[in-house]
């Protein structure tokens, strides 16, 4: 049988918005095509587990209907036979197999349920919405996912598809597109900095679609000679991250297992009023690595709840109520184990804005928590172009980077593209190499004592510590002149050519 390719898989689930156009706003594509995909996967997975149980000697009724056999059991009626047989009422059909999916499998709970396939609102009347749902019924009915579709060398291959449609998604989407993506390269970017390692405790509290802790496994799956994906083992790592709404969190959790990751814990909820990554005796949870993207200078963030928060997160100062970006970064700090790092992309202005942004500046460097600076290139993030920078902090700094800070001036590196920009590896290879090994290099990156940086009040703007002008080019006056001289001489000898063959034909004087 031919394996299914990357780019088919590609084309076809994309192929799936084209059902979907018109038919519904496009905001509300991904919930139903991503929806289907995943309930497709568990079904056709499923059935290719029990033939193999069947194969291998397991009685039919065993292998069919026990779930101690299986990952994950689809009971009957959510099984793709049973689906494909759906002529009327699709839409209240999926919702009670989606919800009997995830009685059955907790584990998945609220993943499925809350996109609504009998939606008036979102699908129209149940002739349209039939319709609809047929349509699409018909075209995941065309391709296989079982395992054994995939490719053996590309065990990953449904993961980098879904990517590849969030992607898709979160481009189409503009501004909201932000609130759930960030770009793969920025992603890959923050976590060569941070070179996650086996055994680490690793959190996203602002987690999308779980984007970067995905790639964190990557990067150790990658160190080990490993790749994620269908059944493979799972990796000596411990992944979690929260994120407050709800269609995103599904989003996530449906990311996560499509790669293979199916131990990483996610919470839902408002990671700054209600942070639910909490030990067993109820206090935040600690972590070797936090790395993340929050939402850029987000209004109305929590700043009264901070105020009483009973975690103490906010010791550094409440942040504007306008501008909750420290309020994160805070966050994240209270959640590192004494000696861990975080990676964070913030909007350029908590480098240098005063009032209470000041404050909370001036204090975390008092701590002496962070390490470096890293100015990003412009047009990287869908539906923004505000700049962005990456805030390193470490709790236990190296003795030879004590009371001094990196600063990266990268906003010349990347490769324009037509919608957007992009870093590409040998960018990201720069970037995070300098970082690393603390490289200084001219007009690109800069090592900056304490003392200076208090010359500065705090300000962190990383114009004031690494010249990010153009060298002058240096001109050869003589060289010049001689160039001059020469066009000049031509320019003589031309007239006179000029004058010479007026003449011949009796205008000259």
């Amino acid at each position: 049988m031919e394996k299914i390719t990357l780019k088919r898989l590609n084309d076809h689930l994309w192929q799936a918005a084209d059902i979907l156009r018109g038919s519904i706003d496009s905001s509300d594509y991904k919930n139903y095509i991503f929806g289907f995909l995943f309930l497709k996967r568990l079904s056709d997975r499923f059935e290719e587990e029990a033939e193999a149980l069947v194969a291998s000697g397991v009685p039919a009724h065993v292998a069919w209907t026990d779930p101690d056999e299986h990952p994950f059991f689809v009971p009957e009626q959510a099984r793709w036979p049973a689906i494909k047989k759906l002529s009327t009422n699709i839409g209240e059909a999926l919702d009670k197999a989606t919800e009997e999916l995830e009685k059955r499998n907790p584990s998945i709970a609220g993943v499925l349920i809350n996109i609504e396939f009998n939606s008036d609102a979102r699908l129209g009347d149940p002739k349209n919405r039939d319709g609809v749902l047929a349509r699409l019924v018909d075209h995941f009915s065309r391709i296989d996912l079982r395992n054994t579709a995939f490719p053996a060398d590309e065990p990953d291959i449904l993961g980098r598809a879904y990517e590849y449609l969030i992607e898709r998604f979160a481009d189409d989407a503009g501004k909201k597109g932000g609130e759930f993506y960030t770009p793969h390269t920025v992603v890959r970017l923050l976590v060569e900095m941070l070179d996650p390692k086996p055994g680490m405790r690793i959190s996203d509290p602002t987690c999308g679609s779980a984007g970067m802790l995905i790639q964190c496994a990557q990067w150790v799956a990658e160190k080990e000679g490993r790749r994620l994906g269908a059944d493979v083992a799972p990796l000596n790592l411990t992944l979690q991250g929260q994120e407050k709404n709800l269609g995103t969190w599904a989003i996530a959790k449906m990311n996560l297992m499509l790669h293979g990751i199916i131990d990483a814990r996610i919470a839902k909820g408002d990671t700054i009023r209600h942070p639910a990554l909490l030990d067993r005796d109820g206090s935040l949870e600690l972590y070797d690595l936090v790395i993340a993207n929050p939402p850029f200078s987000l209004d109305r963030w929590g700043a009264e709840e901070a105020e009483a928060d009973k975690f103490k997160r906010f010791g550094f100062g409440i942040p504007p109520k306008n501008q909750g970006d420290l309020a994160f970064v805070q966050h994240m700090l209270a959640t590192l184990k004494p000696d861990g790092r975080c990676g964070v992309v913030m909007p350029m202005g908590v480098l240098f804005r005063g009032a209470g942004d000041g404050k909370i500046r001036e204090k975390i460097l008092e701590k002496d928590l962070l390490e470096a600076v890293v100015a990003l290139p412009e047009n990287l993030f869908a539906g923004t172009g505000i700049p962005a920078a990456i805030l390193l902090f470490n709790r236990a700094k190296p003795a030879e980077r004590r009371d001094r800070i990196l600063f990266v001036h990268a906003t010349r590196e990347f490769e324009a593209r037509p919608r957007k920009n992009i870093l590409t590896p040998a960018n990201i290879a720069k970037i995070a190499s300098a970082c690393r090994d603390w490289r200084e290099e001219e007009r690109f990156s800069r090592v900056v004592g304490k003392a200076e940086i208090e010359e500065n009040d705090g300000n962190l703007n990383i114009s004031r510590y690494v010249d990010t002008l153009e060298p002058e080019v240096v001109i050869d006056i003589g060289a010049a002149l001689a160039r001059l001289r020469d066009a000049e001489a031509r320019r003589d000898a031309a007239e006179a050519r000029l004058d010479a063959l007026l003449k011949e034909i009796g205008y000259g004087g």
